[in-house]
């Protein structure tokens, strides 16, 4: 395929690890396990009021990020049908890459780049990519509560969206995900076993600190009794089933 082809003509030999995920659904979490595990994220946001350790997102990216949608026709809360974008586009993406040259591992994470990977993949970085999702009504219920993040569409319909792209992501790069609703344990678990895959050092046990269960507010499990139509389930299981402790 054409993106995959894209990836290979890779213009680095540096590493960047792309962080994919929607809204609310761990991005920021895993962003920051990974930078304490050694991850090179750059100039981020570390605090911010509904991210109790901030959202690990660096904004010059996310701005250029927003403004490909935007060129395209759409936004993060309304997905545009076709991505466009132009040679203005294309500066701003170099040199915001060649800020980070001299870094042989880096990596950034922005939900919106779940809509724009394309955009990202005709760099040609040498990209290596994990993923991060959640129970459809945990993210639904948390971006209600997020005052100026209600998005356009109702927010089950958009977290399909996402997560479809995601999916078709997982199987077409072959990348693991990481669940959000995982027990603590398990959680910390597939961490470090990322951390072993893109080469980053290992840290003790002790310096787990990032991650925090205040970080999720609510977890939902298969066996509750929330209604949920039954495409976003089959969703759901789909995504568990490419989980890092199942693939690696």
């Amino acid at each position: 395929m054409k993106l995959i082809e894209k990836r290979k003509e890779s213009r680095t030999t540096n590493t960047v690890i792309c962080i994919l995920g929607m809204h609310r659904s761990g991005t920021s979490c895993l962003a920051g396990c990974l930078e304490e595990h050694g991850l090179h994220l750059g100039n981020v946001v570390n605090s911010a009021p509904f991210n109790l350790k901030g959202n690990k997102e660096n904004i010059t990216l996310r701005e250029i990020n927003d403004g490909v949608l935007s060129f395209s026709g759409g936004s993060w809360a309304k997905p545009p049908e076709r991505l466009v974008w132009n040679e203005t586009f294309r500066q701003r993406r170099d040199d915001y890459i060649s800020n980070y040259n001299s870094y042989k591992i880096w990596g950034f994470k922005d939900p919106r780049t779940l809509l724009t990977l394309p955009f990202w993949l005709e760099s040609k970085l040498n990209m290596k990519f994990v993923g991060t999702f959640r129970h459809p009504l945990a993210v639904s219920q948390s971006l209600e509560r997020r005052k100026g993040l209600q998005p356009i569409l109702a927010p089950l319909e958009l977290w399909k969206i996402y997560n479809l792209k995601l999916l078709n992501y997982a199987a077409e790069f072959r990348f693991p995900l990481v669940s959000f609703d995982s027990p603590t344990i398990e959680y910390v678990d597939n961490l470090r076993a990322l951390a072993r895959l893109f080469g980053l050092h290992h840290v003790s046990a002790a310096g787990n600190d990032f991650f925090d269960e205040r970080l999720r507010s609510k977890v939902f499990s298969m066996n509750g009794n929330e209604q949920v139509d039954a495409e976003s389930m089959s969703i759901y299981r789909e995504l568990l089933s490419h989980t890092i402790h199942k693939v690696y």
